[in-house]
């Protein structure tokens, strides 16, 4: 790690934004990404726990937001002391976006929305939601204007999370960043990838450069998101972008103490902390019980935290059943023996920080029939989910 790097960046660090609470600092320039099924209450506090950062809710629709729909509304509960409170809405209809965060004002829900425009995955994009959505660049601006608007009386920032475009043929980043910054975004985040890529290959860091000298004369900071595996890697980020900031997702899938390692890396410290199987397992231990608290039911946690086992162990040798028994945990009881009959060992480096979580493949974007026709089409779809979105 070259600390002359580091103390460079903390020329550009901490990152400020506006918040209705006054001016939030954040001590580390990180933001935990919204990922649905994953950012739980629990874990943005377990992330938390591990370093400073501003940590976003799973992302959840605008409409199922006004009906009140029960699961979105736990969603969308904080975490003990969490603060400052983030939620990220999906929406493609800009009355229900502006009533949602109406509600999330007047009802003290927030303090900061982040609006999705970056979710790859068909079930969004079949409706013109997510990283489909700012190719309408009309749709694209009477959204953002219209969440910036209802947010403004209660001081509440507004923030927008998208990708380069729909495909190479159809990249959208920078007219979509200034569009918003326009409007009057707090910041404006870029996954370096397209909707088409959705996980495949590497992020194209040259975009994020793109769009910070794009949005420079605006006075709009950008942050940068994909391929963050590491202290180091946030730190080349910002040093080889220009950006004010990184956003880690899949980095953190079962390391949490990547963020520890940023703030160390940020803030130019040489010694990285490698946890030993049983410093994992104690942060295992310690997802479990804010799990438990969380869903308030010990079987419905372990549901949740099976999902997270391979990612804690890989790497690491785990002898006989004990794997696949911890893939299948039932109780919290079952769980402390599985854990007990682990074998310390030092933390696979090369294995442990190699990318994880979704790779999935390239793949055709589903569209709305016509989609492509026509940039400037005020199109308005019925991009609701009875549901909290994902």
């Amino acid at each position: 790690m070259a600390s002359a790097t580091s103390s460079r960046l903390l020329d550009r660090a901490p990152l400020r934004l506006e918040t209705r609470v006054g001016a939030v600092v954040l001590d580390t320039p990180v933001v935990l990404a919204p990922m649905a099924g994953i950012t739980n209450a629990a874990f943005r506090l377990l992330c938390r726990e591990q370093g400073a950062g501003l940590f976003v809710s799973e992302m959840v629709t605008a409409r199922a937001l006004i009906e009140r729909n029960e699961e979105t509304l736990r969603m969308i509960i904080p975490a003990e002391g969490e603060t400052p409170r983030s939620v990220q809405l999906y929406a493609t209809n800009p009355d229900d976006l502006a009533a949602a965060v109406n509600m999330i004002g007047k009802e003290d829900l927030a303090d900061h929305i982040d609006l999705n425009f970056g979710c790859p995955v068909p079930k969004v994009t079949r409706k013109g939601g997510g990283a489909a959505l700012p190719y309408k660049k009309r749709l694209f601006e009477s959204l953002v204007s219209a969440a910036v608007s209802a947010a403004k009386p209660f001081d509440i920032p507004v923030t927008v999370k998208m990708r380069v475009g729909i495909d190479s043929e159809h990249e959208t980043y920078l007219d979509a960043g200034a569009i918003a910054a326009r409007a009057g975004v707090a910041w404006v985040a870029l996954h370096a990838r397209t909707a088409e890529q959705f996980y495949e290959g590497k992020s194209d860091w040259q975009k994020i450069s793109n769009l910070v000298e794009h949005l420079k004369p605006m006075g709009v900071p950008v942050l940068g998101n994909g391929d963050i595996w590491s202290g180091d890697d946030g730190v080349r980020m910002m040093r080889e972008t220009g950006c004010a900031g990184v956003v880690v997702g899949r980095g953190c899938l079962g390391r949490p103490w990547l963020f520890r390692d940023l703030v160390r890396a940020f803030s130019g410290e040489g010694v990285r902390p490698a946890p030993s199987l049983f410093e994992v397992k104690e942060v295992l231990r310690r997802h479990a019980q804010l799990l438990g608290s969380y869903f308030a039911y010990e079987e419905r946690a372990c549901r949740d935290l099976r999902k997270h086992m391979a990612w804690y162990l890989k790497g690491f040798r785990v002898e006989g059943e004990i794997r696949p028994k911890l893939g299948m945990v039932k109780n919290f009881e079952e769980l402390d023996s599985l854990l007990s009959q682990l074998v310390d060992q030092p933390y696979p480096v090369e294995v442990g920080d190699a990318p994880r979580g979704r790779r999935s493949h390239g793949r055709s974007v589903s569209l709305p029939q016509g989609w492509l026709d026509d940039p400037e089409e005020l199109a308005l779809v019925d991009g609701s989910d009875s549901g909290s979105g994902g």
